[in-house]
């Protein structure tokens, strides 16, 4: 990530984001073990908004057959 945004020689301004993420990752590395969480069957999503709209949606699906 952090190469990506120093090849376009991106400002500070604009690479912050980027070390931001990068930053959290490498910090949180340890927890993210999604395969393991996976196949353990826990529920994942890509946040908060998006996994509770997919339970939503298939919570209506389900009830609607």
């Amino acid at each position: 990530m952090r190469q990506t945004a120093t090849l376009p020689k991106l400002t500070p301004q604009e690479r912050k984001p980027v070390d931001t993420c990068a930053r959290y990752l490498l910090n949180n590395a340890k927890y993210l073990k999604y395969d393991d969480y996976l196949k353990a069957g826990f529920p994942m999503a890509t946040g908060v908004i998006e996994g509770a709209c997919r339970h939503l949606i298939k919570d209506r699906q389900d009830g609607s057959h």
